[in-house]
C-alpha cells in the first residue's frame, strides 16, 4: 500500500508520462535497471558519466552529415572536457555557446588547408531532428558522493534539466 503513494509514483513516473505523452519524449527508469556500457541502457560507460556520450555521437552526426569520426570524437571532447582552472561558471559559459553556436572543429578544405567550423549540437529550427530523453532515478557518482537523481532530462545526450 504505500507504493501507491510513493515519490516516484506521484511525482516522478506522472512527470516523465506528462513529458513522453505531451511533448512526444522518451521515457527510461533507471534505478535499478540500467545496464553500463557502450551498448547498455543509456551509453554510459560509468556512473560517472553525466553526458550520454552515444547520443551525443548520434547527434552530431545527424545533424552535421559531413563530419568524419576524427571531428566526431573531438566535438565530444570539447563537449565534456574542462580545464581545471576554468570556474563553474566560465564551464558552463562555454558549454553554453557550444550548444547555442556549435561546437568548433577542424576541416580540410579542398585545397588542403584546415579551416575551423561549427558543428551544430542541437537543431533549433526544427525540434524534431533533436533527440529527447527523461530519465528517472539516474545514479551519480562524483569525487566524493553517490546520489540519484529524481529526474534528469536530456537533449541530444546532453543534460539540461534536472528535477529534484
Amino acid at each position: 500500500m504505500a507504493k501507491d503513494y510513493s515519490e516516484d509514483l506521484l511525482i516522478q513516473k506522472s512527470t516523465a508520462e506528462l513529458l513522453e505523452q505531451e511533448l512526444g519524449w522518451k521515457s527510461v527508469y533507471a534505478f535499478d535497471n540500467e545496464v553500463l556500457g557502450e551498448q547498455g541502457t543509456l551509453g554510459r560507460k560509468t556512473q560517472h558519466e553525466v553526458v550520454l556520450i552515444r547520443h551525443l555521437r548520434l547527434a552530431l552526426k545527424r545533424l552535421n552529415p559531413w563530419m568524419n569520426d576524427k571531428q566526431l570524437t573531438g566535438a565530444v571532447e570539447r563537449m565534456t572536457s574542462y580545464i581545471s582552472s576554468q570556474t563553474l561558471m566560465q564551464i558552463n559559459e562555454e558549454k553554453y555557446s557550444f550548444m547555442r553556436d556549435g561546437v568548433p572543429v577542424t576541416r580540410l578544405k579542398p585545397n588542403g588547408e584546415t579551416e575551423t567550423v561549427k558543428a551544430r549540437v542541437m537543431d533549433f529550427a526544427n525540434v524534431d531532428n533533436n533527440e529527447f530523453i527523461a530519465v528517472r532515478e539516474l545514479w551519480i557518482k562524483g569525487a566524493i558522493h553517490k546520489c540519484r537523481a529524481d529526474v534528469v532530462c536530456f537533449v541530444n545526450g546532453l543534460p539540461l534539466i534536472f528535477i529534484e
